[in-house]
């Protein structure tokens, strides 16, 4: 097991299913993190390489494969492999701590059940704003191939369905489910003990009231040069670092246990927060140990 470790962070190439159980009860203070999605091959068997082939093969829309393949297994299997990493998450951190997890949108029901099963309360659904790329495809070639229909049939049914897709509105919005674990006493108690369990409504994007709709581009450039970074569904320091400024305070703990390529830790360091990450796979790890190295240097 590879690892990178200074006294503001730690982080693994590890399986974050095991990393966690080492973690001591009421030790972390936020959880925010992007876990599998489990939509066509990014679940638990998730793959990069076989990920990009397919994406190749069927086309590729905002990076991701035109379509993503419906199936209500999907969901099952998000919420199999969420439950028990839920209870971990409510282990771990303090009374009163947030945890903020992002998800796809039609699956998001799921990732907010595992958490509710685990016994988080479920304050909120938040949405990371952007501006998203169509994935809507029309019938017109399945039309075309289709055997049992004439020629003109096949023109007839082109011209009907012109302008219909699948349905798929365009994406403008990625979903974050917004749990809290139980405080213990009054929210002035619990943060007498812990400082943790309020907002800090002095925090916000766009001068106003923070609101649950964050609008942030996908790709910031900046000194890091984020948008050179390869990863699939990669997320912008920026919005993780108004994350954590919103639940937490200088010297807290932050985790993100499914860390990709390092944006979370990023965000933390330059916030004044302490950071632990898990990385299952060699390469993301070796992006996130990089871009950390180059941050600290």
């Amino acid at each position: 097991m590879d690892f990178l470790e200074s006294q503001d962070m730690q982080i693994f190439n590890e399986d974050c299913q095991k990393g966690l159980r080492v973690l001591h009860d009421n030790s972390i203070d936020f959880i925010v993190t992007d876990p599998p999605y489990f939509i066509d091959g990014m679940g638990d068997e998730w793959n990069d390489t076989s990920l990009k082939n397919k994406a190749k093969k069927s086309g590729v829309i905002g990076g991701l494969p035109v379509g993503m393949r419906f199936d209500r297994v999907q969901g099952e299997r998000l919420q199999a492999f969420m439950n028990p990493i839920a209870k971990e998450f409510l282990r771990i951190l303090k009374p009163g701590g947030f945890c903020v997890v992002f998800s796809q949108a039609r699956l998001y029901h799921r990732m907010a059940m595992s958490l509710d099963l685990a016994g988080f309360e479920i304050r909120d659904m938040l949405a990371w704003k952007y501006e998203g790329q169509a994935k809507a495809f029309s019938q017109s070639h399945f039309i075309k191939k289709d055997k049992n229909l004439t020629d003109k049939q096949k023109e007839t049914l082109i011209k009907e369905l012109e302008g219909y897709k699948t349905p798929q509105l365009k994406p403008q919005i990625e979903p974050m489910v917004l749990a809290q674990k139980p405080k213990e006493g009054t929210f002035v108690q619990n943060w007498q003990k812990y400082r943790l369990g309020l907002l800090n409504t002095k925090e916000s994007l766009d001068g106003k009231f923070p609101s649950n709709v964050m609008e942030v581009p996908k790709h910031t450039r900046n000194c890091e040069s984020e948008e050179k970074i390869e990863h699939l569904t990669r997320k912008p320091v920026r919005l993780i670092s108004h994350l954590i400024r919103l639940f937490t305070q200088e010297g807290q703990v932050v985790l993100d246990p499914f860390m990709g390529s390092g944006a979370h830790a990023i965000a933390a360091l330059q916030n004044h927060r302490k950071f632990i990450g898990y990385e299952i796979e060699k390469k993301y790890f070796e992006i996130a140990k990089n871009r950390i190295a180059e941050y600290t240097k």
